[in-house]
C-alpha cells in the first residue's frame, strides 16, 4: 500500500469536459494522471482514495500542441488522461473535489 502523498502523484486532477461527462453516465471517471503511471498503479490510487471498485483503465496520450507564447515557439506538456471504469454501484462524484 503506497502513501495517500504517492497516490496523488499517480492521480493529477479529474477532467470534465463534455466527452467525460457523457463517459460518467456509463459508469466511468476521467482523469489527468502521471506520464509514466501505468493501469495497476492507476487502479490501487483509485480504489485506495476513493473506496470503490474498478472494473477497467483505459488510457491514452495526448501529445503536446506546438503554440506560440510572445512570438516564440513553444510547446505545450504531453498529458495522459486514463478512463477508470467502475464496478456497478459504485460512484465517484469529481464535482465536490477531492
Amino acid at each position: 500500500m503506497s502513501s495517500k502523498a504517492e497516490l496523488y502523484d499517480v492521480i493529477r486532477r479529474p477532467v470534465i469536459t463534455e466527452k467525460a461527462t457523457m463517459a460518467s453516465e456509463n459508469g466511468a471517471v476521467v482523469f489527468e494522471v502521471a506520464i509514466d503511471a501505468n493501469k495497476p498503479q492507476i487502479k490501487e490510487a483509485v480504489e485506495s482514495l476513493f473506496n470503490v471498485k474498478v472494473k477497467a483503465v483505459n488510457t491514452t496520450i495526448t501529445k503536446g500542441k506546438t503554440k506560440r507564447f510572445k512570438g516564440q515557439l513553444g510547446k505545450r506538456k504531453d498529458v495522459k488522461k486514463a478512463y477508470v471504469t467502475l464496478v456497478e454501484g459504485n460512484t465517484i462524484d469529481v464535482t465536490t473535489g477531492l
